[in-house]
């Protein structure tokens, strides 16, 4: 394993953001490597967090509880009103205060097939973090995670008799979170890919900085039994950003982008789009070899996912990209504690890029990654020092 820095991914902003969204839901599904035995997409819950006594974060002007519930809304009827044999089961649908296990018993109770729950971030010490964040269940490997772990967790305290119900379970307590390190969650492959799609919805046509996939001890998602993310939406504590949360205008592109994922996401496990494979597999001219690490020559290639967790490289969730590039070669990288899988190698960023383009094909949230001396590099030094 190698490690190395961050990569950051920085979204040129434009300038206008009045799109006609039901345009940008009309898009094409793209076709996805399929799960294998996964169950036709019946039901999703979901979930606006907090409500009630609950605001949680606030921002200058808003409470969290009053952005995260017409987003859940939106959500829900864009869902409605695309799939008629699709049920949407809300958490809740006014400013009631729901406990978090509730939440989750509500999605086993009525046996969900998906669950979705919907936040806004903050950080009140830097008011110009932005972007968004989608989590699956899992430990914590960071310390930032940590803290949007416990900041959602801590509404428990609101409860009656929490200490029994989540049995002694101290939002506070790092060494509460080991209980997260013992799990063995079957569903952690399907919501990776979800969260990944919704990432790449935000990014890509929402247009927001995207913070990437991560995994957290989120209470919420510990007790269901189906596939589950929690997104963070943006920063309340970021002015911009809730300005823009709070707008109309704003919520209908968050909501949009979080449906379009959805539509992927049901596509893909139903089997109704089989996955692309490129016509030619030597469309794309690669170099396929190990990553040097004693040499400043910059390389390039293509991430296709990262996780908290390792994944065996042998999965069927690679199996697209064995099928199309059967010589390829898929590399794991540790990197500040996020295990990180990568594909191809190429003298030039324009190689990869056109590689990138295909394997985007299969896996949405690819993108290009740069390499010196066996270490990720942010992609935009390069590229602007490519423009001097």
């Amino acid at each position: 394993m190698i490690q190395g820095n961050n990569l950051h991914t920085y979204i040129n902003k434009r300038t206008f953001l009045r799109l006609v969204v039901f345009f940008a839901t009309g898009i094409l599904a793209v076709a996805q490597p399929r799960i294998p035995d996964s169950p036709a997409l019946r039901k999703v819950v979901i979930d606006a967090g907090h409500g009630g006594e609950d605001p949680g974060a606030i921002g200058r002007t808003a409470r969290e509880k009053d952005i995260t519930l017409p987003i859940a809304l939106k959500v829900g009827q864009y869902i409605t009103e695309n799939f008629n044999n699709v049920e949407v089961i809300y958490t809740r649908k006014n400013d009631t205060f729901i406990p978090l296990f509730d939440r989750a018993d509500i999605a086993n109770k009525n046996n969900a097939d998906l669950f979705v729950s919907i936040h806004v971030n903050a950080n009140p010490k830097n008011r110009e973090a932005e972007g968004t964040e989608t989590y699956v269940m899992g430990l914590h490997t960071d310390e930032k995670n940590f803290e949007v772990a416990k900041k959602e967790n801590s509404v428990i305290v609101l409860e009656k008799d929490y200490s029994i119900k989540y049995e002694g379970f101290d939002p506070s307590s790092p060494e509460s979170y080991i209980i997260f390190s013992l799990m063995q969650n079957k569903y952690l492959e399907q919501s990776l890919t979800l969260a990944a799609m919704v990432q790449d919805e935000f990014r890509e046509k929402a247009l927001r900085c995207d913070r990437g996939v991560k995994q957290a001890g989120f209470l919420v998602l510990w007790r269901t039994s189906m596939p589950s993310i929690l997104i963070e939406t943006g920063f309340i504590s970021n002015p911009k950003e809730e300005k823009f949360l709070l707008s109309e205008e704003g919520q209908d592109l968050i909501a949009s982008a979080i449906f379009r994922a959805f539509r992927t996401y049901k596509n893909y496990i139903e089997g109704h789009s089989s996955a692309y494979y490129p016509k030619s597999q030597n469309s794309i001219k690669t170099t396929i070899a190990e990553i040097p690490t004693d040499t400043s020559t910059v390389l390039f290639s293509v991430q296709i996912l990262s996780s908290g967790s390792p994944l065996s490289i042998a999965s069927d969730y690679f199996a697209p990209l064995r099928k199309a590039y059967p010589d390829s070669t898929i590399r794991e990288l540790f990197v500040n504690k996020m295990f990180k899988y990568i594909t191809g190698t190429a003298g030039s960023y324009e190689t990869a890029a056109a590689f990138c383009r295909d394997i985007k094909k299969m896996y949405p949230g690819a993108f290009v990654i740069a390499i010196r001396n066996g270490k990720i590099i942010p992609l935009s030094q390069i590229l602007n020092q490519n423009q001097k």
